[in-house]
Parts: structure tokens; C-alpha cells; sequence
């Protein structure tokens, strides 16, 4: 039996700059399914990339009712925990029906969305092919950069990167620092996918 268990928790305040700040949410995926690249996947995502998600659904599933995500409302606070959590759990009933189309599943800027930190920018570059790397590429180069495994982090200080992914751009996205990947996740090294 496939299963599919996505997460939407730790909200956390991010600082854009001294006037604006935004909430993000940990994506935590596990599941056996098929379509999963990586069986196990954390990463952090803001409400605005979740409405940038809806809207590439949306235009590639045109005759599919997508599940609507919490409302917008220009009351919300985000020094207020009722306000977060109600967010939270919205963007996670969004997830768990968005997850059980097999349609929707069949969409690479889904699991780009659930399984890298790629921008929305960065993840259409690569669906259409403009990038260096494919789908399977940036899932697998972002889970093994977000690994917390003593050994990996080893190798990575001892410089066995990969030439092809350091001469990528930052605008990439894959080139991130090991600050701008942390999720906070903390995986068992069983149950990841090798």
C-alpha cells in the first residue's frame, strides 16, 4: 500500500529586510510512493510560493478543481499564533488533497516545490529544460546538501564537490550554503533513500 505523509510545521519569522518580514513553514515529506524521487524530504516554503504552486496546478490540470488555499486576508497577523497555526493547517489539508491527484503527482514542479529549495523562477527554468540540471538532478543534489550525517558533512568539508554544480549560477538555487538548507530536520538514516 503507497502511502504519502506530509507535515506543515515550525512556522518560523524570516527578516527580508528592516521593514518587511515573512512567515515560512517546514514541507516535511515521507512516503514509499513511485513517484517520489526521494522517499524522505524536508524544506521551507513561504505563502507566497504556495499560491505560485496552485497557479502552475492550476494551468497544467485545467479541468481538475484544485483544493483552495487558506485565504489571504489583509487582517493577518503574523505576531498572532491563531493566525499562524490556522495558516499552517490550511497550507497542510492543501498538501494532503493536492497529494492523493494522481495527475498533480505527475507534475515535476510539484516535487521540485516539496523536495528542493529552488525559487519558483529557478523550478520553471528547470521543467522546461533551461537549466544544466534535471528534475532528479536537483532533488537529489538538494538532498544530499541537506543531509546532517557526520560522515557527508566530512566529505563536503574536504572539498569533494561536484565541479558541474559549483560552476552552476547562484541564481540556480542549487548552490545554497549549508545556513540557507537547514530545515531543521533531522532525519533517520534508515529510512532515507540512498
Amino acid at each position: 500500500q503507497e502511502f504519502v505523509t506530509v507535515l506543515v510545521r515550525d512556522p518560523r519569522t524570516q527578516k527580508e529586510d528592516s521593514w518587511h518580514s515573512y512567515i515560512d513553514y517546514e514541507i516535511f515529506i515521507h512516503t514509499n510512493s513511485m513517484c517520489f524521487t526521494r522517499k524522505t524530504s524536508c524544506v521551507r516554503r513561504r505563502f507566497r510560493e504556495f499560491v505560485w504552486l496552485r497557479q502552475r496546478l492550476q494551468s497544467n490540470a485545467v479541468l481538475i478543481q484544485l483544493p483552495e488555499l487558506p485565504s489571504k486576508t489583509p487582517f493577518f497577523n503574523m505576531n498572532n499564533p491563531h493566525h499562524v497555526d490556522h495558516r499552517r493547517q490550511g497550507l497542510q489539508e492543501f498538501l494532503e488533497k493536492i497529494l492523493q491527484n494522481a495527475l498533480l503527482l505527475s507534475d515535476s514542479r510539484l516535487h521540485l516545490f516539496l523536495q528542493t529549495q529552488l525559487s519558483p523562477e529557478d523550478m520553471e527554468a528547470c521543467v522546461s529544460g533551461q537549466t544544466k540540471y534535471s528534475v532528479a538532478d536537483a532533488i537529489h543534489k538538494f538532498a544530499s546538501l541537506n543531509r546532517r550525517f557526520p560522515i557527508e558533512d566530512e566529505e563536503r568539508k574536504k572539498g569533494k564537490n561536484d565541479a558541474d554544480w559549483d560552476s552552476e549560477s547562484s541564481s540556480s538555487g542549487l548552490g545554497l550554503s549549508d545556513d540557507s538548507i537547514s530545515c531543521g530536520c533531522k532525519a533517520n538514516p534508515a529510512s532515507e533513500e540512498s
